[in-house]
């Protein structure tokens, strides 16, 4: 799969302001990924840790919150990572999936899923 960047705007817990980040789509991330200083900017206080496997088998703990994610006019609370300095901002399959959205890494976009429901 190849990679590709996308724009999601961060937005503060009560959604008065909205930071726009260029965040790289990484469906095998769980979660979305952010720079501690634009969450901190935002005024999102972490809520918990929690543990996460990285690609090289790691473990690491991080700081966790839910706040408002926007992406593609879609405004979502989700859980968001703080990320450490330097990082770069992931767009995770939570997110992806909390917004009814799928990536098509071909044409480097995101697209609409419906959501799935299984009968009883």
């Amino acid at each position: 799969m190849s990679d590709f960047r996308y724009p999601i705007a961060i937005g503060s817990p009560d959604v008065s302001r909205f930071e726009q980040v260029e965040a790289l789509v990484d469906t095998g991330s769980s979660y979305t990924w952010v720079p501690r200083a634009v969450l901190e900017r935002l005024g999102v206080k972490a809520s918990f840790r929690m543990e996460f496997e990285t690609a090289d088998g790691r473990i690491i703990e991080r700081d966790v919150a839910e706040t408002q994610i926007r992406v593609d006019g879609r405004t979502r609370t989700r859980l968001v990572v703080f990320g450490d300095e330097g990082t770069t901002p992931l767009l995770g399959a939570d997110t992806l999936q909390g917004c009814g959205l799928a990536a098509d890494p071909v044409r480097h976009r995101l697209i609409p899923v419906p959501g799935l429901l299984m009968t009883l």
